[in-house]
């Protein structure tokens, strides 16, 4: 990951309009973001893992992005960023609010009651094929038949390992499909939300749908966990101090950004690295059992999706500024 990916994008080459293609490469600024989406959404599957031990999961959800959404609305009005001017920005907001926040998150921690962190990573990494997928339908671009070839090939992958990993009860099974449903529901977000979140600043619309987000879940709280009580632990109270801070205020911010300089597919494949990190943290802190068949699936998708990238390689002209650090908008 210290290495600058090539990636190519369309440039005009005369005012006549033709288009040639020019190799580039990735700027520090979106390298920087990149890998520190990859570290700390790696050690969220852990640290959600550690919540859920001693908290209802989708209280613990709520409180995540209530938290989430207090600091980055606060920062929002210190520095008076912009916020959402019409009407088709506010509803692309409440949607994403469900859509990538309150429904994805709450299937995330429900499962992870029963799922290893290694083994719901896992499984959520098949984000990216899915994104290269939806990208074509959305956005009215071509998928590569070298793509198409790549996604059928890591499907057949997450096939043996979701029947291999998780058919030894009912409940773990459901919890798989709860997974995966988190993943395709987060797909068509990323791509969603590159086609209608172009004009927002990043802080305020994090800040909103984590805000919105937190009081679907909260409804669901109370509709589904109002017979349980929290535990509150040290360890899950540091684990849920993480998720808020790092894992939804820094890291979604500095997701949108780069949504907004890269390609949907690109940004997608982040959740490719996040499993070796939770694979890593799994096994050294809760010797959680890693087994041979899960690492070869998860290098038949991994090498997949590099196939399904190098196919089509694109991404837009990058300016340098991350939202989260810049001094106030204009």
């Amino acid at each position: 990951m210290g290495t600058a990916y090539p990636f190519q994008c369309n440039q005009m080459a005369t005012p006549a309009g033709s288009d040639r293609l020019k190799r580039m490469s990735l700027t520090r600024p979106i390298l920087v973001g990149y890998i520190s989406l990859c570290l700390i959404w790696g050690s969220t599957w852990l640290a959600i893992r550690v919540v859920v031990r001693d908290v209802p999961p989708v209280e613990a959800a709520a409180l995540r992005f209530i938290a989430g959404a207090v600091l980055l609305l606060a920062l929002a009005a210190i520095q008076k960023r912009r916020w959402p001017r019409d009407r088709a920005q506010w509803n692309a907001i409440l949607t994403l609010s469900l859509t990538i926040m309150a429904i994805p998150y709450g299937l995330l921690f429900w499962a992870e009651q029963v799922v290893t962190s290694s083994m719901t990573a896992v499984l959520f990494s098949a984000l990216p094929l899915v994104v290269a997928l939806l990208t074509p339908l959305m956005m009215k671009s071509k998928v590569p038949r070298q793509a198409v070839f790549a996604m059928l090939v890591a499907f057949g992958g997450l096939l043996v390992l979701f029947y291999t990993g998780l058919s030894t009860s009912r409940r773990s099974l459901l919890a798989g499909l709860a997974i995966l449903a988190a993943m395709l529901l987060s797909s068509w977000s990323v791509v969603y939300a590159k086609q209608r979140l172009r004009e927002v600043d990043s802080v305020v619309g994090t800040g909103l749908q984590l805000g919105f987000g937190s009081l679907a879940l909260l409804w669901g709280t109370w509709a589904l966990e109002a017979h349980r009580h929290a535990n509150w632990t040290r360890e899950a109270l540091l684990a849920l101090l993480f998720l808020a801070v790092f894992g939804s205020c820094v890291a979604f911010v500095v997701y949108y950004w780069l949504i907004k300089k890269m390609q949907p597919y690109q940004v997608s494949t982040i959740s490719l690295v996040t499993p070796l990190i939770a694979l890593m943290e799994g096994a050294l802190l809760l010797r959680e059992a890693v087994p041979l068949l899960m690492l070869l699936a998860m290098a038949l998708v991994l090498g997949s999706v590099a196939a399904v990238l190098r196919a089509s390689p694109e991404m837009e002209q990058p300016d340098g500024r991350v939202l989260m650090i810049q001094g106030r908008p204009e």
